[in-house]
């Protein structure tokens, strides 16, 4: 089990970027190309709005990329959260498949009921479906990966 800080480091980043990658790859594929809701752009841009506000909307591919930083700075973080916990929770250890499924509605949970609403995102009540199905993408695209290459790779 590597424990120096460069091994943690490496875990965490190729952990943070994979699930990042999945992440909003899925989102992308679901809510621009399946769903046709929004173009990738407004995808990337309503992230950056999470600090912009509005404003993100009219930013073009600046805004949207930002939202991309943003995104991947956001994945980066949870990973590393659940990264540090891992050694003081069996469980985790364990069983990844579990823990990656309710580490996915954490994250899930704490976007939605705490950052977005905090956030200068405009924000809508939830509701079931679309919560689902959000709360579905980041268990098998967070979740899901963070649990089992953490195992993997710690």
């Amino acid at each position: 089990m590597p424990s120096s800080a460069a091994s943690a480091a490496s875990t965490i980043l190729r952990t943070g970027l994979v699930a990042g990658t999945l992440d909003i790859t899925a989102a992308i594929t679901v809510y621009a190309f399946i769903l046709d809701k929004v173009t990738a752009l407004q995808l990337l841009q309503s992230v950056a709005s999470g600090v912009y506000g509005r404003q993100a909307f009219t930013g073009g591919l600046a805004m949207g990329l930002a939202g991309l930083l943003f995104h991947y700075l956001i994945a980066l973080t949870f990973t590393t959260a659940y990264y540090l916990v891992y050694p003081y929770l069996p469980f985790l250890q364990r069983h990844p498949v579990i823990s990656g499924i309710v580490f996915g509605i954490v994250v899930w949970s704490i976007m939605n009921l705490l950052v977005l609403p905090l956030s200068n995102c405009a924000t809508r009540p939830l509701q079931l479906g679309p919560s689902l199905l959000g709360m579905a993408i980041i268990i098998v695209m967070i979740g899901l990966p963070v649990a089992l290459l953490t195992k993997k790779l710690r």
